[in-house]
C-alpha cells in the first residue's frame, strides 16, 4: 500500500463520534485491489468473523468500502484499499454515515452524480 503522491484531508464531517472522516483530494489516487481477496488490518476491523473479504462477492465488497470509508484515519487506508472506479460504481449501494457521505460527495460531485444516476 502506498500513498505516494496522494493527498486527503481531514473534514468537519463525522465518520462516528471523535473521527472526522478523512477524504482523499483526487480520487485517481485510489489504485486499491479492484479483484482478489483483501484482508484488512485491525485497526480498520476488530470485530466479526473474519478479516478478509472476497472482492468478487457484492455484499463483501461493500462491506468492505462501508468499513474503510468510515474507519480510515491516513491517506494509505483509502489508497490501499479503495479501487476509484469500483467506488464509483458501487457509491449508491454503500450505506454510510450521513457525515462519511456528505464529506466525500462535497469534495468529489462525481459521486452524487453516480447516486442521482442510480436512483
Amino acid at each position: 500500500m502506498s500513498a505516494e503522491g496522494a493527498v486527503a484531508v481531514r473534514t468537519r464531517y463525522l465518520a462516528r463520534p471523535g473521527r472526522r472522516v478523512i477524504v482523499v483530494t483526487d480520487l485517481a489516487s485510489l489504485r486499491g485491489p479492484s479483484r482478489g481477496t483483501v484482508e484488512l488490518p485491525l485497526r480498520l476491523y476488530w470485530s466479526g468473523p473474519s478479516p478478509v473479504f472476497d472482492l468478487g462477492v457484492p455484499y463483501l465488497r461493500r462491506w468492505l468500502y462501508q468499513i474503510v470509508l468510515r474507519e480510515a484515519s491516513r491517506p494509505e487506508d483509502l489508497t490501499g484499499y479503495l479501487d476509484r472506479d469500483t467506488l464509483t460504481a458501487s457509491w449508491p449501494e454503500l450505506y454510510l454515515p450521513q457525515g462519511v457521505r456528505r464529506a466525500w460527495e462535497e469534495l468529489h460531485p462525481q459521486l452524487r452524480a453516480a447516486e442521482a444516476g442510480a436512483a
